[in-house]
């Protein structure tokens, strides 16, 4: 008996169908990569030698980090004031006591616009040296890792190409995902006798699939840096259950100035708002040996940081970034009486503030010590692997005088199912959902008016 017609068509369809979406998938990997993967290898790059700065900054500053240990040793305030007498036009903004045996102190100032740290040896108070803080090769690092060294539209660049770094790890999975083999070769295993172009395919495809999860990690941990994303994320996280906990601040006075403003503190304490001194008039400020003992007392881990108050109803501000995110601590302290105004710890955290704090020691390689460095190493070492090759690929297959990118469906219903998908990732990610309307107007108001660009672009 005969098939009828209609199940004819569709057995006939389906399998074109399957092809289109293929193809449609594969041009918005392919155009995404090429924008995206010069932006990534800089991500991964940058990323792969923070992972390391304390290792590296040890061995760099040794000079400045170390001094010969002494019997005695000099007061905080003491070691502030020698750095006061070298440096007289300068303001005094931070102090970090000595963690270590032989660690020096480090006290931050600014001098003419320019932020500087300057290392006391806590046995004579005598001035070790200083450091621009803006050229440690740890903080350009950082720059051109969180915002290229451009600010705020920097920022921008990174996070929509951190954005479109997923897209092109979904798209990418799909992409390699095995249809018509059962074969581990291709799939799990790389082909090296087949010919260049299966070499080259090989050689992007399977090291992404096995990093694939560990670079969604690596990205999504990365995120609630970003000033879109983040910043978004971050209000939701601090938010829930009526923001930061109410024993938190009591009949505190709070400012609308958010701790990020005036410490580099944790990524969940960043807005939560500075408390403010109840000014007293003739009481001196709290000398910065009460301070360490309140932060003593109160069980800070070592290596925490003081930022000095800012004005009158300023606050001592008490920030630490310790290996376990468990043992993160904000306390804002009140300059005149002492008196604790705020003790924000991870235990005060939300359920997504935890997960995120979480998230963040792992991307930053210091959750699980060496082996966190090591994995989150190789995992950048083999995203520039994947980047390049992919751009060695599409170089070796790009005919002369086209981009080379895959031809465009004709199906337009189909690439209606296409872009419902590509909505969700816009509506998910915002700079993401911005971008893709730029680039549709572009094609709709430039390209398509273009036919030298249609061919080029393989419209």
């Amino acid at each position: 008996m005969a098939m009828p017609q209609t199940y004819q068509q569709e057995a006939t369809e389906e399998p074109q169908k399957e092809k289109r979406l293929y193809v449609a998938i594969w041009r918005w990997h392919f155009y995404a990569g090429i924008i995206f993967a010069p932006f990534l290898i800089l991500l991964a790059i940058t990323g792969g030698i923070y992972l390391y700065k304390p290792q590296i900054e040890a061995w760099m500053y040794k000079d400045l980090y170390y001094v010969a240990a002494g019997h005695t040793a000099v007061s905080p305030t003491m070691q502030v004031e020698a750095v006061r007498q070298a440096y007289p036009e300068a303001v005094i903004t931070r102090y970090r006591p000595s963690d270590e045996p032989t660690r020096t102190a480090e006290v931050g100032i600014v001098e003419h616009k320019v932020s500087k740290t300057v290392f006391v040896s806590p046995f004579d108070g005598k001035i070790v040296g200083d450091l621009n803080d803006q050229n440690k090769l740890m903080q350009v690092m950082k720059k051109l890792h969180g915002e290229l060294m451009a600010g705020k539209t920097g920022d921008r660049i990174i996070e929509l190409s951190a954005c479109w770094g997923m897209i092109l790890l979904v798209t990418g999975v799909y992409l390699w995902w095995p249809r018509n083999t059962k074969s581990l070769y291709g799939t799990l295993i790389p082909r090296f006798t087949q010919g260049k172009r299966i070499f080259w395919r090989d050689l992007h495809a399977v090291p992404a699939f096995w990093l694939s999860l560990f670079t969604a990690v690596l990205i999504m941990t990365g995120l609630p840096w970003s000033g879109v994303w983040g910043d978004y994320v971050n209000k939701a996280a601090t938010s829930a259950q009526s923001g930061y906990p109410d024993q938190l601040w009591g009949s505190v006075p709070e400012s609308v100035i958010p701790t990020k403003a005036v410490a580099e503190v944790s990524w969940a304490a960043e807005n939560m708002p500075v408390p403010e001194s109840a000014q007293k008039g003739g009481v001196q400020t709290l000398p910065l040996e009460q301070v360490v003992n309140i932060a003593t007392e109160r069980k800070v881990p070592a290596g925490y940081t003081i930022n000095l108050p800012e004005g009158e109803k300023g606050v001592y501000t008490v920030s630490v970034f310790p290996k376990s995110p468990v043992d993160n601590a904000t306390l804002h302290i009140d300059q005149y009486s002492g008196k604790v105004l705020a003790d924000l710890r991870f235990a005060d955290y939300g359920t997504m503030a935890k997960a995120i704090e979480i998230g963040i020691a792992l991307h930053e390689g210091r959750f699980f010590g060496w082996p966190n460095q090591l994995l989150a190493a190789l995992t950048c070492l083999g995203l520039v692997g994947i980047s390049l090759t992919g751009l060695i690929m599409w170089w070796k297959r790009k005919p002369a005088g086209k981009l080379g990118a895959p031809a465009l469906p004709k199906n337009y219903k189909l690439m209606k199912g296409v872009a419902a998908i590509i909505i969700a990732f816009g509506l998910f990610f915002p700079l993401v959902g911005i971008s893709l309307v730029a680039v549709l107007l572009v094609d709709l108001l430039v390209i398509r008016r273009i036919p030298a660009a249609k061919r080029f672009l393989g419209a």
